[in-house]
């Protein structure tokens, strides 16, 4: 299974777990935030209404969303200065990674990153090195055994989908970042349930890993999502049903 697949399948997991929620909530509120400084319209602002949604997949209460959106816009006080950075490099076996993060302090930020990186048998690399290999795009998945996948291509695809791909026990459903809430939108008009959907990177070619490898690859992941500055990480990474069976 891919980097992208496998990925959002373990973080779908440990999302759910309640000693992650707090910090889930704070990354969310944190983009919310950052959002809103365009507009706290989110018919008008499609990086806020993106981030919304993500909050409500979250189950955050409403009134933490709108007090995140009033603090963007300036009608609350308190809101940090972040800024959107985004690092690349090379994970266990010559992956390529790419960190999304949010900040108010570059200087505390990279240090914990290249700290996190140097321990995860991984490296820092220029800005540039990895993000050629990645094309940006909504991904909505939904499990097999909840549509056909006749029935899902018809509706994914009249709704501007890009494509519908079986992965073992979950359909994804690729759409353009434009076209991401739209295509969402008619699934959900048409009772397909969505177990996950964001805009990511994804990777054109994935490195298979196994062993050691892999193992550090996932350690490395779940270090990074675990930093309070790191929106979302991204890689190539790849590994079977078999192997992750070995892992757990």
């Amino acid at each position: 299974m891919s980097g992208h697949n496998k990925w959002s399948s373990i973080k779908h997991k440990k999302g759910a777990a309640d000693a992650k929620r707090g910090k889930i909530f704070t990354k969310l509120i944190k983009e919310i935030t950052v959002a809103a400084k365009s507009g706290g319209d989110p018919e008008m602002n499609a990086r806020l209404r993106t981030a919304i949604a993500a909050a409500q997949e979250a189950n955050m209460p409403k009134d933490n969303i709108t007090r995140a959106i009033k603090k963007g816009t300036g009608e609350l006080e308190g809101a940090a200065q972040y800024e959107d950075v985004v690092y690349e490099g090379y994970g266990p076996g010559g992956t390529a990674v790419i960190v999304e993060v949010l900040t108010d302090n570059k200087n505390r930020t990279i240090a914990d990153i290249r700290h996190i990186f140097d321990r995860g048998n991984a490296r820092l690399g220029e800005s540039g090195c990895v993000s050629w290999m990645f094309s940006k795009k909504g991904v909505i998945s939904i499990p097999t055994g909840k549509v056909t996948e006749d029935a899902l291509m018809e509706v994914a695809l009249d709704a501007g989908a890009d494509d519908v791909v079986a992965d073992g026990d979950m359909f994804e459903v690729y759409t353009s970042p434009n076209n991401f809430e739209t295509v969402k939108a008619a699934l959900t008009a048409k009772n397909i349930p969505i177990e996950s959907s964001e805009v990511s990177m994804i990777a054109q070619t994935n490195i298979k890993l196994t062993g050691k490898d892999a193992e550090s690859m996932l350690k490395l992941m779940d270090n990074l999502e675990d930093s309070d500055d790191v929106q979302k990480v991204h890689s190539n990474f790849d590994i079977d049903d078999e192997e992750m069976a070995k892992l757990s």
